[in-house]
């Protein structure tokens, strides 16, 4: 993640990302509350032949706020994400989601699928379980006015950083201190990524999910779901009701790990994700 940082100016605001390698893109979307520093561990294993992108999308860690008037619901973000593949002129893209990041992921499949080449969903939301159970009363919290000021000042404290409720159940092998204190820092420090936050998680609505995963019934581009067994918010129902609704999707499993597949279990999710990538532009060159 040593690469310079790079800005896309968007309609909905500017957002930062780094790139590494060249080759067939792949393009990383991260959950609630993390930055491109999720897939820190994955893109150096990924090698120089994958041209990868890492965004940090307006998910609550972003250190550039988008414009007050941003749609930052779950269809606008995926319309951030969709722009960026555009304002970069990317196409044949490999996109990448987790967590909430695999929501938007579904999303912009469903909807914006013109310049995808390919889908990997690991450990996210899906259907009905968005969000899990455990986080939903954060979205009543964010309709409170400046609420999420004292949520945020809370987990400057790593064992509240790390409770289950927080990033403690995420990781099954961490994640480091210092990089979940580095995630919540935009939260501490700017009242216009506070007011993005609330946006978002106000927006949050299983319906987008459900519906979907219905559209997705349809997707015709090939579909990696790498899921982890032993995940505690997304259990591993979820990867395999996806990959028995999108035509021809591969199911994986990553043992020894929750929700960030790319803390726990890094090189066995750039396997994953390269050998599919590999796999799918040799078969499409061959047909």
């Amino acid at each position: 993640m040593g690469a310079p940082a790079k800005s896309a100016t968007l309609s909905q605001g500017t957002v930062r990302y780094r790139e590494t390698g060249s080759g067939p893109a792949v393009l990383f979307v991260h959950g609630f509350l993390t930055d491109a520093t999720l897939w820190r561990k994955v893109v150096p294993e990924l090698g120089p032949e994958l041209r990868c992108i890492t965004p940090d999308w307006p998910l609550g860690s972003h250190t550039v706020a988008m414009r007050p008037e941003a749609d930052l619901s779950p269809p606008g973000v995926a319309q951030v994400v969709a722009d960026f593949i555009a304002e970069l002129g990317l196409d044949d893209v490999t996109l990448v989601g987790n967590d909430t990041g695999g929501a938007i992921c579904q999303l912009v499949a469903s909807n914006h699928p013109e310049r995808l080449g390919r889908l990997v969903l690991t450990p996210c939301d899906a259907y009905d379980n968005f969000l899990p159970p455990m986080f939903r009363p954060l979205q009543t919290i964010a309709r409170v006015p400046g609420a999420i000021w004292p949520i945020a000042q809370g987990m400057r404290l790593t064992p509240l950083r790390h409770a289950p409720n927080a990033f403690g159940w995420l990781a099954k092998h961490g994640p480091d201190p210092a990089v979940t204190r580095a995630w919540i820092e935009p939260s501490l420090t700017s009242r216009e990524v506070r007011r993005d936050i609330a946006k978002l998680l106000t927006g949050i609505s299983s319906r987008y999910t459900i519906e979907a995963a219905e559209q997705l019934s349809r997707f015709e581009r090939p579909t990696l779901i790498a899921w982890a067994p032993e995940d505690r918010f997304f259990k591993f129902k979820y990867g395999e009701r996806l990959a028995a609704a999108i035509p021809g999707a591969r199911l994986e499993r990553i043992e020894d790990s929750w929700t960030y597949v790319s803390e726990d279990q890094p090189r066995r999710t750039a396997e994953l994700i390269a050998a599919f990538v590999r796999d799918t532009t040799t078969a499409a060159a061959s047909a």
